[in-house]
């Protein structure tokens, strides 16, 4: 797929906003000649003084031309400007939308290999950057650019030798300026992965300050973040340093208009071709013509910032989706079958597989257990069948249908994942909760909290459902938080349950009535659980015991103890620690 421009990605972006783009411009256009008025009244003024006719009604009449072209100016700018802020964070929004859903459609592995520091750095930073001069570049530009040109074309009325001696000052400072651009490219994407840099060791200072502080690393993590700052202060500082004199000379010589418009202005009036109120209205106007054209020395850099922004977000904007379907499956069952399943998260790229020819099958209201050793594949089978990610070979179906034939929204209605990572929004207890069923009623949300054991600490919180769970469920313990997704969980109701060791952090006092509880949601359900406390799925229809990958035995536990070397070594391990637990006061809460 061809790269778009970065210009037709905001093009495309503002396409809800183009009447006000429109609006924008057009009012822009409107104030800068209502700007351009007042000039026009001071020289009829002129012209009335230097006649030797004034009146009070006369000069009365022009100073109303000017004030009403002024306040046309200042109203007409007002109104483009606020179109233009509109239009700019209408394109803002867009854009930022755009990147959610197209990280929605990705695979989650494109998605998990970038930090999260530089996903909120492109997503909200970089993005932010363009407001500024998209929001000004529409009323500013226009004005800044059309003004000049009318001001010229007025001067080449009265003379085309005054308009031309206004621009006496330009060609010098266009020569250095272009000589001065020649690297800017360059520069500026240094500029960029300098600050890059900078910003991403900073995410990681303040992010890892708690294991810094812990394990008193301080100096040299300091050290790495002073380091960096430092080198972008130098880097910076030694490209304006190089400018600095350039642009001092630009900006001191290319206003000097009167430099021109003076001498050629007195040998044109000796001469006779200019009378005293053409001169005095020239060098006023020639004074306008410049200034707004240095407003452009800076757009230049204005542009290139919403270049490297725009770009920065096509990063996400173009990700490769996985492929959708847009017609809803009619199915019949929900059975569960993964037939000689392979799949690497290097996707093509030689990494070696995370699974190997997996064939599995789990039959709809069935409890299957997914057990073995730490990197086996347990996981990786839960969210293939999620659809996560594609397989690299083979086939997922549920209810006999490929779930690559089954749309996102209906494959993610009925399927409920919980996992040991429970990560809940920083919104009001009862809010996450619903998340699992937008539409339930209070109650029912409720009833799911108390399902899930719950209710009780939540209603203990000084604002009870309505306590909010901080930044990522941080003003909750993993207990906790484990048991509020539970209930989001049981709440949407869905027909196929995968738990990935979903009770990993659940208190010992709450972990039979939680395990009770899910038993019973859970009936007539298909169950899919990844555990590695195997008492918690000794009773499992099917224990599927998994390694390096692949699958090593399928079974019942008496049946896996007396086939399953590596599973019975699982269980006397498991046995081995809850007897230690129990001997020493404590209760099971071991791992394998």
């Amino acid at each position: 797929m061809k790269k778009k421009n970065w210009l037709h990605t905001i093009l495309d972006a503002a396409t809800l906003c183009k009447g006000k783009i429109t609006l924008s411009i057009l009012f822009a256009i409107i104030s800068v000649f209502g700007g351009f008025v007042p000039y026009i009244g001071v020289y009829h003024m002129l012209c009335i003084f230097l006649e030797g006719t004034p009146t009070i009604e006369k000069i009365l009449m022009w100073s109303g031309v000017c004030l009403v072209g002024y306040v046309i100016k200042l109203l007409f700018y007002g109104i483009s400007t606020t179109l233009a802020h509109i239009s700019a964070y209408t394109i803002l929004e867009q854009i930022r939308l755009k990147i959610m859903e197209k990280m929605m459609k990705a695979p989650l592995g494109v998605i998990l290999n970038e930090t999260s520091g530089k996903l909120k750095n492109i997503i909200v930073d970089r993005v932010e950057t363009m407001e500024l001069p998209l929001a000004h570049m529409i009323p500013e530009g226009i004005s800044n650019f059309l003004l000049p040109v009318g001001v010229f074309v007025y001067l080449f009325f009265i003379d085309f030798r005054m308009a031309l001696a206004a621009l006496a000052t330009v060609p010098m400072p266009a020569v250095i300026f272009m000589v001065m651009m020649r690297n800017f490219n360059k520069q500026y994407t240094d500029y960029m992965e300098a600050s890059n840099h900078v910003n991403s060791v900073i995410v990681e200072y303040v992010g890892g300050i708690e294991i810094i502080k812990a394990f008193g690393q301080s100096t040299d993590s300091y050290k790495k973040f002073a380091t960096a700052v430092n080198s972008f202060k130098d880097y910076t500082l030694a490209w304006f340093q190089s400018t600095w004199k350039s642009m001092n000379f630009i900006m001191a010589l290319l206003p000097s208009a009167l430099v021109g418009t003076i001498p050629v202005g007195i040998w044109l009036y000796l001469e006779g071709s200019l009378t005293v109120a053409e001169f005095a209205i020239c060098l006023i106007l020639s004074l306008g013509i410049i200034t707004p054209l240095m407003w452009f020395t800076t757009a230049i850099n204005d542009i290139k910032m919403i270049e490297y922004a725009v770009n920065d977000a096509s990063k996400l904007l173009d990700l490769e989706e996985l492929p959708n379907s847009d017609t809803p499956i009619v199915l019949q069952s929900y059975d569960v079958s993964l037939s000689n399943v392979s799949f690497s998260y290097g996707g093509k790229n030689g990494q070696e597989n995370a699974l190997t020819h997996v064939s599995i099958s789990i039959p709809q209201g069935s409890f299957s257990a997914l057990v073995g050793p730490s990197g086996g594949g347990k996981s990786t089978v839960a969210r293939l069948i999620t659809r996560f990610w594609d397989v690299g070979s083979g086939m997922i179906k549920i209810g006999g249908v490929d779930i690559r034939k089954i749309p996102f929204s209906q494959l993610t209605a009925m399927i409920s994942f919980v996992t040991q990572d429970n990560f809940l929004f920083n919104c009001s207890l009862l809010e996450n909760i619903r998340l699992g069923n937008p539409k339930a009623t209070d109650e029912q949300v409720y009833e799911s909290a108390r399902q899930a054991q719950c209710d009780e600490f939540i209603r203990k919180l000084e604002k009870g459902y309505k306590t909010t769970a901080g930044e990522a469920g941080g003003r909750l313990s993993g207990g906790e938080r484990q048991r509020i997704a539970i209930a989001r969980a049981m709440l949407k109701n869905a027909p196929i349950v995968i738990l990935d060791e979903a009770t990993a952090f659940t208190d010992p006092e709450n972990e039979d009535k939680l395990q009770k509880s899910i038993s019973a949601l859970t009936k007539g359900k298909t169950l899919i659980v990844i555990a590695h406390r195997l008492s918690t799925v000794k009773d499992a229809d099917q224990i599927i015991v998994m390694e390096k990958g692949r699958v090593i035995r399928k079974g019942k536990q008496q049946e896996l103890i007396k086939s399953c070397a590596l599973y019975r070594d699982m269980w006397e391990t498991h046995i081995g620690t809850k007897k230690w637990a129990a001997g020493s006061g404590g209760k099971e809460n071991a791992y394998v």
